[in-house]
């Protein structure tokens, strides 16, 4: 499997992704320890979407997000540039698109709202990305951005630390 570096190079990052599709989505709930399923509900509702608008999902993965999204009653889309995760999620009944976040293959102004989770930090030209989701947005659309942080409350923030540095790569690696 390759590894991404943190140059992000595209490529090296969608074969990284594309090499753990397969298991991508419960070693996700494993490490994450079951709060993907309340970070994808906390994103819906901060898009605000309303019965029949158009939303697109960037970094979607295999559309486990772009499904919560849909439950709304949007039109969902699912985008990725790891065609191997896109595959993993077909049997996710929404729309896919393979695509790099820096060049959509959209029109202007065609989403009531976009959302990226997880993936903007693994895309090498952010500025690009971002104005490539203001871009497809309509005007007075919507954007949420949501992605890890480090706490501030020094307890937690020494107990994650711990979390991401010992446990996180043994559990990923027995998991996936």
């Amino acid at each position: 499997m390759s590894r991404a570096t943190l140059d992000k190079n595209p490529r090296e990052v969608a074969s990284m992704f594309d090499g753990v599709a397969r298991r991508y989505d419960l070693t996700n709930t494993v490490l994450s320890l079951g709060q993907d399923r309340y970070w994808r509900r906390a994103t819906r509702s901060a898009l605000r979407i309303g019965a029949g608008e158009k939303v697109l999902d960037l970094a979607a993965g295999t559309a486990v997000s772009t499904v919560e999204l849909a439950t709304s009653g949007a039109w969902c889309i699912a985008a990725d540039f790891s065609v191997g995760m896109l595959a993993a999620g077909r049997a996710r009944e929404v729309p896919k698109v393979a695509a790099d976040a820096t060049r959509l293959p959209f029109g202007d102004n065609v989403f009531d709202a976009v959302s990226i989770s997880f993936g903007l930090r693994n895309i090498a030209d952010r500025e690009a990305a971002l104005r490539e989701m203001a871009r497809v947005a309509r005007p007075g659309g919507r954007l949420v951005v949501c992605e890890f942080s480090t706490p501030t409350n020094r307890l937690f923030a020494t107990a994650y630390k711990e979390y991401l540095m010992q446990a996180l790569p043994r559990v990923a690696q027995a998991v996936s």
